[in-house]
Formats: structure tokens, sequence, C-alpha cells
């Protein structure tokens, strides 16, 4: 009779009392077992570097890096291990880009810890966990007649540059947040307007209240 292997979960986010509440929720499950945490990302690559991991629970905001180049890295660096990215943010937010950016799912964490362990295991098993919304909002982006939102005409640079103007931040501030120079923050700033058809920073400040995108 052969033995049923754990599923190997390694959990990436910054905040303790999220990380022990995931800790608890997979050490009631038989089938799952603790690979490693992390709280940063350059954590994260050490983390799954040395430990044996199936799946990663990955949050959107942790510190150390941003988050789709993360994402990206983890893939390249590890492609056999699963990524199921979990975030306080609403789908319409991060969910379409982070899984082109290589996610197997995505998850807001107003979900019930049976919905946490149901999306470990789709995942896990090869396929892709997605809301009914995410999913109706993924099959609007394969058609080229249907109408998209502003922001999600931007490029992912462009959508982290335009949150931040949003939430009000300096160029120079943009610039260091995201390790570019402020020329650089202004270009996109100029393409953003252009994109979106706006002409000010506080048309984009409106936009990002009105749409929950503030950084």
């Amino acid at each position: 009779m052969s033995l049923v292997t754990a599923i190997r979960v390694f959990i990436a986010d910054d905040h303790p009392i999220v990380r022990q509440g995931l800790r608890r929720i997979v050490e009631a499950d038989s089938g799952l077992r603790i690979s490693g945490e992390a709280d940063n990302a350059a954590a994260v690559f050490a983390g799954v570097a040395a430990a044996a991991t199936d799946l990663i629970l990955l949050d959107v905001s942790m510190p150390g890096g941003h988050f789709l180049d993360t994402l990206r890295e983890l893939r390249e660096r590890h492609p056999t291990i699963r990524v199921l990215v979990l975030s306080v943010h609403a789908e319409d937010q991060w969910a379409v880009r982070a899984l082109r950016a290589g996610a197997s799912g995505y998850l807001t964490k107003d979900h019930s810890p049976d919905q946490l362990l149901q999306a470990i295991r789709r995942v896990y098993r090869g396929g892709k966990y997605v809301s009914p919304t995410l999913a109706e909002q993924l099959a609007s982006q394969l058609d080229p007649g249907a109408q998209r939102a502003p922001h999600e005409l931007l490029s992912d640079r462009e959508f982290e540059v335009m949150r931040r103007i949003g939430s009000g931040l300096t160029l120079g501030q943009i610039a260091s947040d995201l390790s570019i120079s402020t020329k650089t923050v202004s270009t996109y700033r100029t393409r953003i307007l252009e994109k979106m058809a706006m002409t000010s920073n506080a048309d984009l400040v409106r936009y990002a209240s009105a749409h929950g995108l503030i950084a």
C-alpha cells in the first residue's frame, strides 16, 4: 500500500498573525504540511531554495520586492512550484496581472479556511483557482470588443506608478519606492495620463479612490 505524500506548503506573508492563522489551517489538515515561512521577498527565495516545496501562499503586499517581479522570478527559478496568491486587494486590482505573471490562483483573504484548502488542492493538482467573478473578468480579457476599465489598459509598471500617484505620493517618493529614476516616473506618468484620457494627478487620485486602487 503506497503512502500519500503531504502537500508541502510555504507561507509568504509579512504579518505574523496572518502567518499564524494560515499555519493553523494548514497543520490541521493531515494532507498538508508546512515547508517554511517568510516575511519578505528575499526570505522567500532563500526558504524555497532550502526546503522542498510544492506550493507557495504568496501575499501581494509583502515587502522586499515588487509583487509581480517577485512572482515572475519565483516562476523562473522554481517552475515546478505552484503559486497561490493571497490578498486583501479586490480581484479587479491584481488578479488578472498575477495570473499572467505565473500564479495558479488568486484568493482574497476574506474567504473561508475550507475555500483556502480547496484552492490549495486544486492548484497543487495543476489546476487554476479563480472565483466566478474573476473567471468572467478573464473571459472579457479574451474578447477584443469588450469594454475595459481605463486602468486595465496600463502595463504592470504603469499600473504600479498610477496606484502610487493616486495615493498622493510625489514622483521622488515613487522613484525611491520602485527603485527607478524620477525622470522615468515622469515618463510613466505621461503615458498613464494619455492612456487613461486624463490631464492631472488630481484626476488620477479621484479615479484611484473611486476604484479602490489606493496603494
